[in-house]
C-alpha cells in the first residue's frame, strides 16, 4: 500500500476589509485599578477550588461487616489481613479493602486462632487427656499444609515451632510438658531434632543475636537446666538451678537475660544468669517480689511494695515507682496498673528504661494492636448513653488525643494501621476505617 499524500493546508485570512462585525467596538482604556484584575482572578480561583473540594472524611467509617458468634475466634494478622472462623469456615479478608482472600472449611471449632512462621496454627475444643492436635493452614492462601497430633507452639524471634505434650495440673494445663520435645520444620511440619524429657519439664524460647541464633531452654523437674540450639539441637549448656516454682512466667528472658525468683537460704531471692553460659550473674533479697516480668530491656520485679526496675545483666535499680502494682509491654513501652491483676485499666504509658509517665490513662482502657506508626489505641465509654469513644495516645504531646465515638454495644476491639475490629452485640465483626487526623467532635 503506497503512501497517501496530502495538500497544504489552505488558511483563508478574511480580514476587517470585509466589513466590521456589528458585535465589534473600538478597545476603550480600562478605567479599572492596577490591582483589581489579579485579585478578581484570586478570589476566582479561591472559590472555584472551595467548590471543587472533596468534602471532609468522617473519623470512622464503616468497611465490612461479619457474622461472628460471641465464642467464634479471630485474629489480625501482622501481614493486614482479619482471619475469622464461624459455620465451620475460616475466611481470610483484606483489611485495606475489606475484600475477601480466601476460605477454607474448617469442620471442627477452635478455641483460638495463633499464627506463627506463615501459619495459622489451630488446636479443636477438646475434652478429656487426648491430645487434640494442631492444624497448620497457610496464612497466605488458606491451604492446609500439615497436621500434627500433638500442641505446636511457636517459638519467639525465630522460625522453629515446638511440638510438646502438656501436663494437666492444679496450676494449669501447658505449664509443664513431658515426653518428647520436637523441633519442626515449620514448611513440612516433620521433626528437624527432638531431645526426650525424663520426667517433666518446662521450655521458654531465648531469643538470640545474629552470631548466638534462637536458642530452646529446658528445665527438668530435677532442676536441671539444659540450653539447647534450636538450629541443629546441640546442647549448649548445662547447670543445676535452685528449687523454684518454675513454669512459662519464672524464669522470665529480659534484656536477653535469665531471671528467676527463687526460695534462699533466709527468704526468697531474685537470681540472674548468663543466656548463652548459665553462669550466674548476680543474687539479691526479693524484697518482696511476687513476680518478675521483663520491661524492654529491664527487669520489672513486681510485688506489694509496688515496682523497682532492674538492669538484668548487673541488678542495678534504674527506676521505682510505688503506686503500680504491674505493667505489661505495649512495644517499646510498658502499661501500669494500680492492681496486681491487671483489671484492664491502666493508669499510664511509661517509658520502659527511665520510668517516666508519657501519657496518663486514667479511665481509659486499652485496644490490642496498634495503629501505623506503633501508638496505643484506648477506649472509654463516654455518658451520656454510655457511647465508646476511642482515641490514640500521643506520647510525644503526652496526651490522649480522640479519634470518634463507636456507636452503642461495641465490645473487644483489636487496633491495626487505619482500621479497628470490634465486635458488636447483635454478634457481628465489624471493621471500622478510622482517620486520626479528623479527630472527634
Amino acid at each position: 500500500m503506497g503512501a497517501e499524500t496530502f495538500a497544504e493546508p489552505v488558511i483563508i485570512d478574511l480580514g476587517l476589509d470585509r466589513g466590521v462585525p456589528e458585535s465589534y467596538e473600538r478597545p476603550r482604556r480600562s478605567t479599572a485599578p492596577p490591582w483589581f484584575a489579579p485579585v478578581l482572578l484570586a478570589v476566582l480561583l479561591l472559590v472555584s477550588s472551595g467548590a471543587s473540594a472533596a468534602p471532609p472524611r468522617p473519623p470512622l467509617s464503616e468497611l465490612l461487616r461479619i457474622q461472628l458468634g460471641a465464642a467464634d475466634p479471630y485474629l489480625v494478622t501482622a501481614g493486614g489481613q482479619l482471619l475469622a472462623q464461624a459455620y465451620g469456615m475460616l475466611t481470610a479478608y483484606d483489611l485495606d479493602s475489606g475484600a475477601l482472600r480466601w476460605q477454607t472449611r474448617q469442620p471442627v471449632p477452635v478455641y483460638r486462632l495463633r499464627t506463627g512462621n506463615g501459619l495459622v496454627l489451630m488446636r479443636p475444643w477438646t475434652t478429656g487427656a487426648a491430645e487434640p492436635g494442631t492444624t497448620a493452614v497457610s496464612v497466605a492462601t488458606g491451604a492446609r499444609q500439615w497436621r500434627h497430633p500433638r500442641s505446636v507452639i511457636a517459638v519467639p524471634g525465630g522460625d522453629a515451632l515446638l511440638a510438646v505434650s502438656g501436663v494437666r495440673s492444679l496450676s494449669g494445663a501447658g505449664r509443664r510438658v513431658q515426653g518428647a520435645v520436637e523441633v519442626l520444620d515449620p514448611v513440612t511440619g516433620t521433626t528437624r531434632w527432638q531431645v526426650r524429657v525424663p520426667s517433666t519439664a518446662v521450655v521458654l524460647g531465648v531469643p538470640g543475636s545474629a552470631d548466638t541464633g534462637s536458642r530452646m531452654l529446658m528445665v527438668r523437674d530435677d532442676r536441671t537446666a539444659v540450653l539447647y540450639d534450636l538450629t541443629g539441637g546441640r546442647a549448649l549448656a548445662t547447670r543445676e538451678l535452685p528449687a523454684a516454682n518454675y513454669g512459662p512466667d519464672n524464669p522470665v528472658v529480659a534484656g536477653a537475660t535469665l531471671v528467676l525468683r527463687h526460695p534462699g537460704p533466709s527468704g526468697m531471692e531474685v537470681s540472674a544468669y548468663d543466656p548463652v553460659t548459665l553462669r550466674p550473674l548476680w543474687t539479691e533479697p526479693a524484697d518482696g517480689t511476687v513476680e518478675v516480668r521483663a520491661c524492654g530491656l529491664l527487669a520489672c520485679l513486681l510485688g506489694g511494695a509496688g515496682i523497682r526496675a532492674l538492669d538484668p545483666a548487673t541488678g542495678d535499680e534504674r527506676w521505682r515507682h510505688a503506686g503500680w502494682q504491674s505493667v505489661a509491654e505495649r512495644g517499646a513501652a510498658l502499661l501500669a496498673y494500680p492492681d496486681s491483676d491487671d483489671t484492664g485499666r491502666p493508669v499510664a504509658l511509661v517509658d520502659s528504661a527511665t520510668g517516666r509517665v508519657l501519657a496518663d490513662l486514667t479511665g481509659w482502657r486499652p485496644v490490642a494492636g496498634a495503629n501505623r506508626s506503633g501508638a496505643l489505641l484506648v477506649v472509654r465509654d463516654v455518658p451520656p448513653g454510655a457511647r465508646t469513644m476511642v482515641a490514640v495516645v500521643d506520647p510525644g504531646h503526652a496526651r490522649v488525643r480522640p479519634i470518634a465515638g463507636l456507636p452503642d454495644g461495641t465490645g473487644e476491639c483489636t487496633a491495626a494501621p487505619g482500621r479497628l475490629v470490634c465486635r458488636s452485640v447483635a454478634g457481628e465483626l465489624v471493621v471500622w476505617a478510622y482517620d486520626e487526623a479528623a479527630g472527634a467532635a
